[in-house]
């Protein structure tokens, strides 16, 4: 079956015991898309993937996953990095691959043959032949990620990938990402590290107390806080202050300031009239760091902790 959505989830809940860990999730991911579940530990986040994949079912709520209406029939065509880590020590890292591989129909030949390849292209063709046991934890988990794509899946869901890694692994990690992208598959991952959504992410949700408090574009998420300005005058009097916003405050011997809703231009023209002049002037873009601490901060609460076997 083809759609324009590789997931599309209407609605989903799932309580464990009196807690609802999920509450009304919306999430609706366009193939070829690189997508974003973000939020706090313990938002909901692995239980709504796991829900999306068919490995728990959902209370309440609606799921298409590639077309089907029953998610795991198209799980030959998925792959999945939970984020509990597992592979068998005393394979090889190449057999580990194809192993992974051939649980979703891929030739035991091919996926050996694959394996090389993949690891070579992600700097680790040193390490065809090591045992699990003697990589290293970020080495391992690459591997992992490397099972997960080795059968050319059409969505790729990567539930906190980056954890634990090293920067020269969560580089190597945001290369096969993107790479997967490229190739026209859709990747939808879950993170709490804002600055890995910020780069890659086409769209995504920010879930909070396990509903979806924001989504959007990175874009779109950082346009819901107001621009900021440095300013530094040529020289400053009691009588600066005045021609400032009301939030201004002294910042390294200039002010920062919301830049008003009507612009910024009429304020230097009286403050260029009134002989204080421009020294320095920029104008600061708000991360997604701090409009995610914002959004998340509006839902008013901690969020619900999921089940230590789910989390």
């Amino acid at each position: 079956m083809s759609s324009v959505l590789a997931v599309s989830a209407t609605g989903l809940v799932k309580r464990f015991g009196e807690r609802r860990v999920v509450d009304g999730v919306d999430i609706s991911v366009s193939r070829g898309q690189i997508y974003g579940v973000l939020g706090p530990n313990g938002a909901g986040k692995t239980t709504t993937l796991r829900m999306v994949l068919g490995i728990i079912e959902p209370d309440e709520g609606q799921r298409v996953l590639l077309g089907r209406e029953r998610p795991r029939e198209a799980s030959d065509h998925v792959g999945y990095l939970p984020e509990e880590r597992g592979l068998y020590p005393g394979m090889k890292a190449r057999e580990a691959i194809a192993f992974m591989g051939a649980l979703r129909g891929l030739p035991w030949s091919q996926g050996r043959k694959r394996a090389v390849e993949l690891m070579e292209a992600a700097g680790l063709g040193h390490a065809v032949e090591q045992k699990i046991r003697k990589l290293s934890k970020g080495m391992a988990q690459i591997v992992q990620l490397l099972g997960s794509i080795v059968h050319e899946p059409e969505l790729l869901v990567l539930d906190e990938p980056f954890s634990g890694l090293d920067p020269v692994n969560q580089e190597r990690l945001e290369a096969l990402i993107l790479a997967q992208r490229d190739r026209g598959a859709t990747v939808l991952f879950s993170t709490h590290v804002m600055a890995h959504a910020e780069r890659l992410c086409d769209r995504l949700s920010i879930i909070a107390g396990g509903r979806v408090r924001f989504e959007g574009t990175v874009d779109d998420a950082r346009a819901t806080l107001p621009l900021k300005a440095r300013y530094t005058p040529h020289h400053s009097d009691e009588g600066l202050r005045a021609l400032l916003p009301a939030d201004a405050e002294v910042d390294n011997g200039g002010w920062r300031f919301t830049v008003p809703g009507e612009g910024i231009e009429a304020m230097l023209v009286k403050l260029i009239d009134a002989g204080y002049g421009i020294s320095g002037l920029s104008i600061e873009r708000p991360g997604l760091h701090d409009a995610f601490m914002r959004i998340v901060g509006q839902q008013g609460g901690e969020p619900e902790a999921e089940p230590e076997e789910l989390a």
